[in-house]
């Protein structure tokens, strides 16, 4: 299957020191590739890159000739006494309102079209971001932190609506994360970054990989979703016979700082 863009060799310096040093990366059309990494690793200059918006110092770019991109920013910061609403948020990208409003339903947020933007909570305000992104009809979507301010179960349902959207859309999907749990049963290939890619694979892969336990210790637990519990109206988790799940056996507690 070909690539919807493709990264050979990719290096990237600042003022002489290396950022990126010989990057491979590909994301083809119905895959999720996550890059995880430690702060100062090169993920935000390498997403750049992929976007366009910094050009590598080394290596080859390939993109796809109908490459069309949508981009879901870490967070957007909103003056709170600036009264904008989210269809004219969404106006920014799109004049149509019908598929403005077809965007914030996809996400589940059609309800909040008429909603200040600084009003919104940390999952609405990623839903929105998601929808602005797919305005733009995108076959590949680059989701950075898609979960930033987003409470566990809010993570979840988001990651859960990615991996929707990548079914519906047969989009490629690259996301930067920080987390070491859910994002691990949402993706299909991990790229974990450190100015150089130190190891790739599946996420079972990864997580057992030398370089990865150096990184981020043998103990790192990795959780994978099989739905065999629900939330009730507090928010407890619920396991399949009814009961509240230990703290400690808990997909919901654990390091998240990558």
């Amino acid at each position: 299957m070909a690539a919807l863009i493709e990264l050979n060799g990719v290096g990237k310096s600042f003022a002489s020191r290396a950022v990126l040093q010989a990057v491979d990366l590909n994301v083809v059309p119905g895959r999720i590739v996550t890059l995880i990494g430690p702060n100062g690793a090169g993920k935000t200059t390498l997403v750049k890159i992929v976007l366009g918006l910094l050009q590598a110092d080394s290596g080859s770019i390939q993109r796809s000739a109908d490459l069309r991109v949508g981009y879901m920013p870490q967070k957007l910061h909103i003056d709170p006494t600036l009264p904008l609403q989210v269809d004219r948020f969404l106006r920014f990208a799109s004049s149509d309102p019908a598929a403005n409003l077809a965007a914030l339903q996809r996400v589940g947020i059609a309800h909040l079209l008429k909603q200040t933007v600084s009003a919104l909570s940390g999952g609405e305000m990623q839903r929105m971001l998601l929808a602005r992104a797919l305005l733009r009809k995108p076959n590949l979507l680059v989701l950075d932190e898609p979960v930033q301010g987003v409470d566990v179960t809010g993570q979840e349902a988001l990651y859960q609506l990615i991996g929707e959207l990548r079914d519906e859309l047969n989009c490629g999907i690259l996301m930067v994360s920080h987390d070491l749990h859910l994002v691990m049963a949402a993706t299909d290939e991990v790229v974990c970054l450190n100015q150089h890619v130190c190891c790739h694979g599946t996420p079972q892969q990864v997580s057992v990989d030398p370089e990865f336990v150096a990184l981020f210790g043998g103990k790192t637990a990795l959780y994978t979703h099989h739905h065999d519990h629900e939330h009730d109206l507090h928010s407890e988790v619920l396991n399949s016979s009814g009961q509240t799940a230990n703290s400690t056996g808990s997909p919901c507690g654990g390091p998240t700082d990558v």
